[in-house]
């Protein structure tokens, strides 16, 4: 806070200080124009008498007064006489005679002078002059008059910028240590909402800021008691059997069932294990894509090949929906993308329908060209559905599977989470409607194309 009241105190300082050295300035300026304007206005009185006669010439001290005014005349036939004789130069005279008014500086004996003429109106003209130490005079006196209020209103200036940084800086240190606090771990800190309406921002920032770490601790603590449940599960009963087979109590003829259920909960630890890898993999920075231009349709159609079996095992019709008519190709559906990870996002969205489709439902994989370029892949099942408030959270790490743990059959809760993490990373967007034309849910990614199709 300090530096902000420095700065603010000097900058404050220094604009009032350079609007002075303006006026100090302007001071020497003014002094000079209104001499002049005095002096115009005089000799222009003066040029208007009929005639311009010896009475003018000793009426010049009356003119002039304590200022040492000086006057000349100029007769109609160039003939030049009074004491201001010797400051007018050739060409201000020619001019006079011509009828122009003349403003300008010259010498007299040995000090500069002020120098105006006006023609008279029956023709020779007018000259008065005036010593410029009144000009000086006059400038020191007005920068004597503004030199004072100058140095009040610099220390005005000063204190004002010292109490407005202040004012500034108040909030912006609560802030500061708002923000601190935050990092150290620290939730439920109230910032102040006050102050200048930038400052207030920062205010309701960190207060949003403080909602939203809340809500993210909140989520990653709920997800590692998922996490940690779904591991506790298998494990328990590895350990049970395990120990079970040590102590030698399981019959002979039980133990390929032991077996089977030994290496149905590995794999099941497994795939869980494996689903937070893909994850973590999802959100490092290094994640690696090899893009290139492919067709959907023909990953949309070796997906299907590779889940009719699964699906006829389980009961369930898988249907293939791709452009053109039954029996005969159609146009290539060519996105720019990785088919690798692309065919990687299609496996986990089937078998997270799989799961939850009954036996004699159907399941579809549809691919279609997108107006304007791109593709859309869709995933539609004849299961229960989405209600709205699932949709909402479908793709956070673990909602669904928390909620629908003991109704539905449940995977590892990560499947959505990466699907949605990895179609951002393929540059496309995923959504998902909660009853779709088979009854459940249906989830569409949508590509962006190639960019020589676009």
């Amino acid at each position: 806070m300090r530096n902000i009241v420095v700065l603010t105190t000097v900058v404050a300082a220094l604009a009032v200080g350079l609007t002075g050295l303006i006026a100090w300035q302007t001071a020497a300026r003014g002094a000079e124009q209104r001499e002049r304007e005095q002096l115009t206005r005089q000799a222009t009185v003066l040029s208007r008498l009929p005639a311009l006669s010896e009475a003018l010439f000793n009426g010049a001290q009356v003119l002039g007064g304590p200022n040492g005014v000086q006057l000349a005349v100029i007769a109609p036939d160039g003939t030049v006489s009074g004491t201001a004789t010797p400051a007018l130069d050739r060409a201000s005279k020619s001019a006079l005679l011509a009828g122009k008014p003349v403003s300008t500086t010259g010498i007299l004996g040995d000090q500069e002078v002020l120098l105006v003429g006006r023609p008279g109106v029956r023709g020779g003209a007018v000259v008065l002059t005036e010593p410029y130490s009144v000009v000086t005079e006059n400038t020191n006196q007005i920068r004597r008059n503004v030199l004072a209020p100058l140095i009040t209103g610099m220390l005005g200036a000063a204190l004002a910028g010292a109490l407005l940084a202040r004012r500034i800086a108040r909030p912006l240190v609560k802030a500061a240590q708002i923000a601190h606090r935050l990092a150290d771990g620290e939730r439920g800190v109230p910032a102040p909402v006050d102050g200048p309406r930038e400052t207030a921002d920062i205010g309701r920032a960190l207060n949003v800021l403080d909602g939203a770490l809340a809500r993210s601790e909140n989520r990653q603590r709920e997800f590692l008691l998922s996490v940690s449940h779904d591991l506790r599960t298998p494990l328990t009963a590895l350990q049970g059997y395990a120990e079970a087979l040590a102590d030698g109590l399981i019959e002979p003829d039980r133990l390929p069932e032991v077996g089977g259920v030994l290496a149905d909960e590995t794999r099941r630890l497994d795939r869980f294990l494996g689903d937070l890898l893909d994850l973590a993999r999802l959100e490092a920075d290094d994640f690696r894509l090899d893009t290139a231009p492919a067709d959907l349709r023909a990953v949309v159609a070796e997906a299907a090949a590779f889940w009719t079996g699964p699906c006829a095992r389980h009961g369930v019709d898988l249907r293939l929906e791709q452009p053109g008519q039954p029996g005969q190709p159609g146009q290539p559906v060519v996105v720019e993308t990785d088919a690798f990870r692309v065919r990687q996002l299609i496996d986990g969205l089937v078998q997270n329908a799989l799961r939850i489709t009954p036996r004699g439902a159907p399941l579809v994989l549809a691919v279609r060209a997108v107006a304007g370029g791109g593709a859309a892949l869709e995933v539609r099942d004849g299961g229960p559905g989405l209600t709205d408030d699932d949709v909402r959270v479908a793709f956070d790490r673990g909602a669904l599977h928390e909620r629908y743990r003991g109704t539905r059959p449940a995977g590892s809760g990560l499947g959505l989470a990466i699907a949605h993490r990895l179609t951002g990373r393929l540059g496309g967007a995923i959504h998902v409607e909660g009853h779709g034309p088979e009854g459940g849910a249906c989830f569409t990614v949508t590509l962006p194309p190639a960019p020589d199709v676009a």
